[in-house]
């Protein structure tokens, strides 16, 4: 920070209490001087300082004025402003006109100082904002309003601390066309630069991938099926293949990369039973064989390599039961502005998660549920993939496929979601309903069978993006791996 020059100013219209909130008169007078004297100024300082910031308002009244004089092409200085001000209270307080052309005195030499006196206001301005949240907070703490306790208190506590730490970090208003041309311009142009059709994250499923152009950023996906299809599995090896493709990149040395950092949300498992899964998968073991210890030396030196290997795999797990979507909220942020970041979010499953607050009805909660999850992925510009039960209707239907009615509370989820995804195994069925051996049924029966073993459907039921259409995948129970067919 520059040292600040004494100004011949005349008193700033709020005087300082004995103890008064963090603020710099003399730097908020230095940067008015020095944008009053080369208009310029304006567009080289940070474009987060408003109005607001300015602890004197009448100092945020002359910035705001000049900002929108020096926006619409009119010069902004003593002269020009005198008429803007010439019936304002508050500048005849401080010296009326007089005081805007003291403004300019010694302003030269403090226009190359310019930002660095704007972070400096910007900066005590949220201060002032921390102190402010801080005594909300004690005010709640010290008298908790009926409907709300303790853990309440800190769920909106994080909310408001990070939307502190993140002001001014995204535009939330209005933004020009061009700068959403541009923004879908380099989605096509990274899809054109890596050579394939892939502009997001790979999921590691060709077909899929080619069909969605991978899992893009503020999308809410839905992954649904009915118990046994294989959502878990799914959504564990998806996880799997965006951590491990950053894995891989970061020990290669390679910036350039198709995989992220993953949050895995695991409200029924623990973080040992995932992990469990997951080194079945990469080790080839069955997993009840690990889980009962009936594996071999070799099983054994195999899998204490594979647990090496994915020791610095950037996969988190957060296995708490029954989280609220405000919890849940939280902890991504947190772990979004971590070092080691957030590129992708799965949450298993939708209907575990609970809603913050009281709310009327299992419909109103999940709304609120697929509304907050959605305004995660945007908030993060995440894809985030959260999985669902269906109703048991598709039960007592001849043909079992899934379709978007099946959803459980299926109006806001088909609603809020952009993509869902719904996971079919016909061999499950099939092999529950074997007839009576060694008659023709049987035999029309196990050459059924033997066309659907080890295949999946993943059926588009909504794709806000393109085409809905289904992809074919292999599975193999034993691992809980699903993979293309071609690597089957």
């Amino acid at each position: 920070m520059p040292n600040q020059p004494a100004l011949p100013l005349a008193q700033p219209g709020q005087q300082p209490a004995p103890r008064s909130a963090p603020h710099n008169l003399e730097a908020e007078q230095a940067l008015l001087g020095a944008i009053l004297f080369d208009n310029e100024t304006m567009n080289r300082i940070t474009s987060l300082l408003k109005e607001q910031h300015f602890y004197d308002p009448v100092h945020g009244r002359i910035f705001a004025t000049c900002a929108d004089m020096i926006a619409s092409g009119q010069l902004a200085d003593g002269l020009t402003l005198k008429e803007k001000f010439a019936r304002d209270g508050g500048i005849k307080e401080i010296g009326g006109a007089l005081y805007l052309m003291k403004l300019l005195e010694n302003a030269a030499p403090l226009s190359t100082h310019a930002q660095s006196y704007a972070e400096l206001i910007y900066d005590l301005a949220l201060r002032r904002a921390l102190i402010r949240v801080g005594g909300e907070i004690t005010s709640l703490a010290e008298n908790p309003p009926d409907d709300k306790d303790a853990r309440d208190i800190i769920e909106e506590a994080e909310k408001t601390l990070f939307t502190l730490a993140e002001a001014g970090t995204a535009n939330r208003g209005f933004q020009d066309f061009k700068t959403a041309l541009t923004a879908s311009i380099n989605v096509a142009t990274a899809a054109k630069n890596r050579g394939s059709d892939v502009s997001g994250i790979a999921s590691g499923f060709r077909d899929l991938d080619h069909l969605l152009g991978g899992l893009h950023g503020s999308d809410l996906m839905i992954l649904a099926g009915r118990p046994s299809m294989g959502k878990t599995a799914l959504a564990l090896n998806i996880a799997m293949n965006v951590a491990r493709q950053k894995q891989k990149a970061v020990e290669a040395g390679e910036a350039e990369h198709y995989g992220g950092t993953v949050g895995f949300f695991s409200l029924e498992m623990s973080g040992e039973q995932l992990a469990t899964r997951i080194l079945s998968d990469f080790a080839e073991i069955e997993s009840h064989k690990i889980r009962q210890g009936k594996i071999t030396t070799d099983e054994y030196t195999r899998l204490a390599d594979s647990a090496m290997m994915l020791q610095t795999l950037p996969l988190h797990v957060d296995e708490t039961g029954g989280i609220s979507i405000a919890h849940l909220h939280n902890r991504a942020r947190r772990l979004k502005r971590s070092p080691s970041g957030l590129d992708f979010i799965v949450v298993d499953y939708l209907q575990l998660v609970t809603a913050s607050g009281k709310v009327d009805g299992r419909v109103q909660e999940v709304s609120q549920i697929t509304q907050g999850l959605k305004a995660l992925a945007k908030d993060l510009n995440v894809p985030v993939l959260a999985l669902s039960q269906l109703s048991r209707q598709v039960e007592s239907r001849d043909d079992k496929r899934p379709q978007l009615s099946d959803l459980r509370e299926s109006g806001s989820i088909e609603q809020d979601a952009d993509i869902v995804m719904f996971v079919y195994r016909e061999e499950y069925y099939l092999s529950r309903a074997e007839p009576e051996q060694n008659t023709e049924d049987w035999i029309k029966w196990r050459a059924k069978l033997d066309g659907v073993a080890n295949r999946a459907e993943l059926i588009i039921g909504k794709n806000r993006h393109g085409p809905i259409e289904t992809v074919h995948l292999h599975f193999k129970g034993q691992f809980t791996r699903f993979s293309s067919l071609a690597q089957g």
